[in-house]
Formats: structure tokens, sequence, C-alpha cells
């Protein structure tokens, strides 16, 4: 009896060796799970804050690249408008380049205009001849002016305009409109339709 029972322990043995075995085998096959899990979570960290770098990089370059745009867009513009600027100055530099040599004659008109208003009735003969041609240079030369686009400024019975006139005198006449011109005591012109020199007028007054 003695040694079946003996026999028996034996049989026994291996079995709860195995079980101890398969027991201390457990553990380490979860803590391989364990650190497997660790090292992928580790890698999807580093690969979400490497994702989130490039996307903050990309992010940057493209608010630069929006900046850069606008500052060439700006500088377009301002080449776009200087240009313009230029365009028109160089434009009226070319419309009025004869204004200096106009402004010069029309005093010589002035005095021409001066002589022709002589009553000749008085004169003699030779005085008469001389006017008439005083009368024809007159002529010549408004005509001249008129081709390069020089205009009298005569607004005689219209309301007075000071862009256009010049008050000199005032008079009371009751059945003319207050401010209008009643007289030109010295021409105006106008250039191309700019106002070269106003027109020197009487207007009334009441």
């Amino acid at each position: 009896m003695e040694t079946e029972e003996i026999k028996q322990e034996q049989k026994q043995q291996p079995e709860t060796e195995v079980l101890q075995e398969e027991k201390v085998e457990e553990p380490k096959k979860e803590e391989d799970c364990c650190c497997k899990e660790e090292k992928h979570k580790c890698k999807c960290e580093k690969k979400n804050k490497k994702e989130e770098k490039v996307k903050e990089e990309l992010k940057k370059l493209e608010e630069e690249n929006k900046r850069l745009i606008e500052k060439v867009q700006l500088a377009q513009a301002e080449l776009i408008n200087y240009r313009k600027r230029k365009d028109e100055e160089t434009a009226n530099i070319l419309k009025y380049a004869n204004q200096d040599l106009i402004m010069e004659l029309i005093p010589i008109v002035d005095n021409f205009e001066r002589a022709i208003k002589l009553d000749d009735n008085d004169l003699t003969d030779d005085l008469s001849k001389f006017l008439a041609g005083f009368k024809m240079m007159y002529a010549s030369l408004a005509d001249l002016l008129k081709k390069f686009g020089v205009e009298e400024i005569s607004r005689v019975g219209e309301k007075f305009d000071p862009q256009q006139e010049e008050a000199l005198m005032t008079d009371n006449v009751p059945e003319m409109e207050d401010e209008v011109v009643i007289e030109v005591l010295l021409k105006g012109y106008k250039y191309k339709g700019r106002v070269i020199r106003p027109a020197s007028v009487k207007i009334n007054q009441k």
C-alpha cells in the first residue's frame, strides 16, 4: 500500500510542476502584450506630434505666402497708380505746352484791342490807314490763338463766376439781376478749357 501511495504522489508531482510552470509563464505573456501596446502607443504619439508640427509649419508657410501675395498686390497697385499719375502729368504737360507762349501773346492782343477801339472819326487819313493795318494784324493774331485752343471769356448778362471772373467794379442797375456781369473791363481767356486769365468785370450789386 505504501508503495502505491508513493507512486501516486510521484505521478501527481509532475502535473503540479507543469501547472506551476504554466502559471509562471502566463504573466510573462501579459507583460509582453503590455510592452507592445506601450511601444505602439509611443509610436502613435510621436507620429501625431510630428504631424502636428508639420501642420503648424505648413500653416505658417501659408500665412507667410498670403502676406507676400498681399505685398506684391499692393506694390502692383501702387505702381499702376504711379503710372497713371505720371501719364496724366505727361498728358497735361503736352496739352498745355504752349501756355507760357500764349500768356506772352495775350498782352499784345490787349494792346491791339485798345488801338482799334479808338474812335477814328477825328483821325487823319494816314492814321486811319495805320489803324486799319492794326485791325488786320489783330484779326490774324486772334485767329492764330483760336487755332491753338484759346477762347475769350465773355459772359455779359450772366451770373458772376469767381472761377472765371474777377470783379473790379460794381454798379446798381435796377432792371438787371443781382451779381450779374454788366461789363467786361479786360477780357479773360481759357486755354483748352483751363482758365489762364480771369476776366476783369463790372457786376451789378443791389
